[in-house]
C-alpha cells in the first residue's frame, strides 16, 4: 500500500466499453419504436468510467480489464492513455470484440441501458494474479460486476489478503456470493440493485418508517462495514458499522443526462476514502466527508452528455461543494 506522501492509489477491476448512445424525447415502451434524435460514440464501460473518475480526483489509478482487437479496443487504450490511467493490465482478447454499451437518453436525462459484455467475459482470475502487484501497491480496489463474477470474488479476495480496502459497486444487479460480501469493505448499490439484495438479507426486527432507509438496513445485514445507497436526485443514504443511518441531499444541477453519474460517484468516493485512510483513518466523519464528494462529482455528471466526457475533474468538484455549503 502506498505511503502517506504519495497519491491516492487507486486499482479497478472493470469493464472498457463503447458506448453507442441515441438521443430521444422518451424512453420507449416495450415493443415501441421511437424515431431518436442525434447518435454517439463514446467512450464507456463501469470499470473505465470509474477509473477515469478516480484519475480526474487526482489519484494514481490503474485498471484490470480486457478489450478486443478492434477499433474500439483501440479508441478505449488511448482514452484511457489521454486520462493517465495505468492500462499495463488491461489484456487484449484476439477472439471477441470490444464490449458495447446501446443507451437510449431521454430528454428529462433518464436513460436505458443494454450491455454487449464481448471481452470484458474473458477477464479471469489467471489475470488478477498477473495484477497483483497493482492490488497490493493500491489504497483501494475499485470494482462493478460488468465482468465474470468469479473474478470479481478472486480480485475481492486477493486485495483483502493483501490488505487493500475493497469497494464493490453491486451494478449490475446480481446475487452476491457470502464469500464476495465478507471481503469487501464498502458496498455502494442504487435502489435497483439495493432491492435485489435486500432480498437476501435478514428481516428488520423493527420496522422502520423510512422506505429508503428500510432497504439500505436490510443491505447493511448482509455483514458488510460499509454501505451506501444512492438515490438520484434524493441524494444518498450510508451506513458504518452499527452507526445511525446517515443522509446526504444532492447537490442542485440541471441534469441532462445520467449516464456515468453513478461511475462519476464511485471513483470520487474512492479517491476521498483512500485520501482519508492514508491521512488518519476512516470514521463515521471520513465516510460521510467521501460521500459528500461523491454526491457532488455524481451531480456534476448529469449536466453533460455522454459517460466519460461528463466526468467532472477535482476542481470543479470543490467548487461545487464550496458553492453549495
Amino acid at each position: 500500500m502506498s505511503s502517506s506522501s504519495d497519491r491516492a492509489r487507486i486499482c479497478v477491476v472493470g469493464s472498457a466499453n463503447v458506448d453507442l448512445v441515441v438521443q430521444s424525447s422518451r424512453l420507449p415502451r416495450a415493443g415501441e419504436t421511437l424515431m431518436g434524435g442525434p447518435f454517439s460514440v463514446l467512450p464507456g464501460g463501469k470499470g473505465a468510467n470509474q477509473a477515469v473518475a478516480a484519475a480526474r480526483m487526482g489519484a494514481a489509478v490503474s485498471l484490470i480489464g480486457c478489450v478486443g482487437d478492434d477499433e474500439h479496443g483501440r479508441m478505449m487504450r488511448t482514452v484511457l492513455e489521454r486520462e493517465g490511467v495505468e492500462s499495463s493490465h488491461l489484456a487484449t482478447c484476439q477472439d471477441q470484440p470490444s464490449g458495447v454499451a446501446l443507451i437510449t437518453v431521454a430528454e428529462d436525462g433518464a436513460n436505458t441501458i443494454i450491455v454487449a459484455p464481448g471481452a470484458n467475459a474473458t477477464v479471469s482470475p489467471a489475470d488478477i494474479d498477473k495484477a497483483r502487484d497493482a492490488i497490493r501497491d493500491a489504497d483501494v480496489l475499485l470494482m462493478q460486476l460488468e465482468t465474470p463474477l468469479p473474478t470479481v470474488l478472486h480480485a475481492a479476495t486477493t486485495a483483502r489478503d493483501l490488505g487493500t480496502t475493497v469497494i464493490l459497486n453491486a451494478a449490475p444487479s446480481a446475487k452476491l456470493p457470502a464469500e464476495l460480501l465478507a471481503a469487501v469493505d464498502m458496498l455502494i448499490v442504487n435502489e435497483t440493485e439495493a432491492e435485489s439484495l435486500a432480498s437476501a438479507a435478514l428481516a428488520l426486527r423493527a420496522p422502520v418508517q423510512d422506505a429508503a432507509e428500510s432497504l439500505l438496513l436490510r443491505v447493511s445485514s448482509l455483514g458488510v462495514a460499509t454501505s451506501v445507497l444512492t438515490l438520484g436526485a434524493q441524494g444518498c443514504l450510508f451506513r458504518h458499522g452499527t452507526d445511525a443511518v446517515g443522509r446526504i441531499a444532492a447537490c442542485q444541477v440541471e441534469a441532462i443526462d445520467t449516464v456515468g453519474a453513478g461511475d462519476a460517484f464511485c471513483g470520487t468516493l474512492a479517491v476521498r476514502l483512500a485520501e482519508h485512510q492514508v491521512g488518519g483513518g476512516i470514521d463515521r466523519m471520513a465516510i460521510m466527508d467521501a460521500v459528500c464528494w461523491a454526491c457532488a462529482a455524481g451531480g456534476l455528471a448529469t449536466m453533460k452528455r455522454g459517460a466519460i466526457p461528463s466526468l467532472p475533474t477535482r476542481a470543479e468538484v470543490v467548487r461545487l461543494l464550496r458553492q453549495t455549503s
